[in-house]
Order: structure tokens, then sequence, then C-alpha cells
């Protein structure tokens, strides 16, 4: 069974079916992109997968176990962290805080030990604070750590949202559209980064616009349209697809996502 396991999966809001009968696997190790025109219910996937929204129908699986269904918290729990859209920093905290904020998914100390602060909280705040310098280290962010994420570049607000996320514990990465907003620079530079969390064991499921970025990074690729899985393949198969071109170029696209 793939470490991702998504099974026929429906989403309806009132009469409108966002996603429809939706199905795709993610192995361990991937980086596995879903692509598709403004408007195809690639958001509501993810929202599904990271128990935004409930599922109507169907099944995910994650490393075996089911979590269609279950609170964000429990998904998180599980292993799974995500990305949004819009970057989603507390701009007035410093790097390390903001990352740190991610580390509390898993705290052990209650809340008579934070008042007191005694050895049980004092020593799993250092261990987290030592995790969470370690995670920027290892994204090349240990020399921002105490800077205002506000005063940070554009592309490395991104991977501090993305540090976050990593401390959360998760082995499996949802980043919503990491390229939104960056010059082809940036893009590029998020690239490398990207396969960088691939070769630190990371397993990587992205929404993404910038084919550049999608075809150069994705051992394989998903496409949905009005709800409904029209192709799958490598890169090279999803770009010469006659379905997916005339999604991307034919025909009138709802706004919005």
């Amino acid at each position: 069974m793939a470490y991702l396991q998504v099974n026929e999966i429906t989403k309806r809001f009132g009469g409108l079916i966002a996603v429809d009968h939706v199905n795709f696997e993610v192995e361990k190790g991937e980086i596995v992109s879903v692509i598709g025109p403004n408007g195809a219910g690639k958001t509501t996937v993810f929202n599904m997968l990271t128990g935004v929204y409930s599922i109507d129908s169907g099944e995910i699986l994650f490393d075996g176990k089911a979590i269609h269904n279950q609170k964000p918290l429990k998904i998180v729990e599980a292993g799974i962290s995500r990305t949004f859209q819009n970057i989603r920093l507390f701009p007035n905290m410093r790097v390390i805080e903001n990352v740190l904020v991610g580390t509390h998914i898993r705290t052990q100390y209650n809340f008579f030990d934070t008042i007191l602060r005694n050895k049980k909280y004092q020593l799993e705040e250092s261990e987290k604070t030592k995790r969470a310098i370690d995670i920027l280290n290892s994204l090349g962010l240990g020399d921002r750590i105490h800077d205002y994420a506000s005063n940070l570049p554009y592309g490395d607000q991104r991977k501090v949202e993305i540090a976050r996320a990593i401390a959360t514990g998760a082995q499996l990465i949802l980043l919503d559209e990491p390229a939104a907003g960056m010059n082809p620079q940036e893009s590029e530079e998020l690239l490398h980064f990207i396969k960088e969390l691939r070769d630190k064991n990371f397993t990587i499921v992205l929404i993404e616009h910038d084919m550049n970025v999608v075809m150069h990074i994705s051992d394989r690729i998903y496409v949905i349209d009005h709800g409904k899985k029209i192709a799958q393949g490598t890169p090279e198969e999803i770009i010469n697809n006659e379905r997916v071109i005339e999604a991307y170029l034919g025909g009138t696209r709802n706004a919005g996502d």
C-alpha cells in the first residue's frame, strides 16, 4: 500500500460537486504535484487531506491508517502538515518563535508546569528550542533565527513556514502553491530547496501553478479539472497529454480554487 492512499474521495457543497471521486497515491520519498486550472478543486483536496473539510464519500489512508474526517490536530499528530498559498507566519514574532509554534503540537508539560516553570517545563522548552534551531540550520536559515518574520525576503518567509511544518514532526508535507508571488530566481531556489527536503527523507505533495517548478521537480503529476482527475503520469507524459492541454487552454474557468 502507498504511503498516502486517496480512494474515490468526494466533496459536495450544496448542489455543487467540488471534488468528484478523486483517487491518487503517493509513495514514501516522492515529490508529487497536483495541478489543474483555477477552480479545479485542488485546494479542496488539500483541505480534505488535512481535516479542514470532511469527505462525503471515499477514504484517505496515511501509512496504512484511515485519517479521513479526523480533526486537523489528529492529522498533524499522525505526521501530515501543510503550508498555505498565502503565508501565515506571525510577522511580529521572531523566526525561531514561529518555528517553536510548530513544536508545541507535541508538548508534554501541562498548564501548571507552565505557570510554575518547573524543571519539566524548562527541560522540554530547551529541547524544543534546540530542535527548532537544528531545523532552521538544516534549511539554511540559521543566521536569521532572531530576525522578525516580517523582515525576511519573501522566499525566506516561505522557508520559515515550511520549517514550522517540519517542526510539528510531520514526514509528509503538503505545499499549497509555494512559488506563488516569487520571481524567477526565487522560484529556482525553491525548486532546489524542495529537492533538498526530499533528500532529507520528507515526502512532498504540492499544488503549484508554476509549470517550470512542477515539471522540473515532480516524480509524478495528477491533473484535476472540474473536480475530477483527468490525467496522471510523469512530467513528460503530462506535458503531452491532450486532455491536459485542453483543460488549460480551452473553455471558461471558474474563479477561485
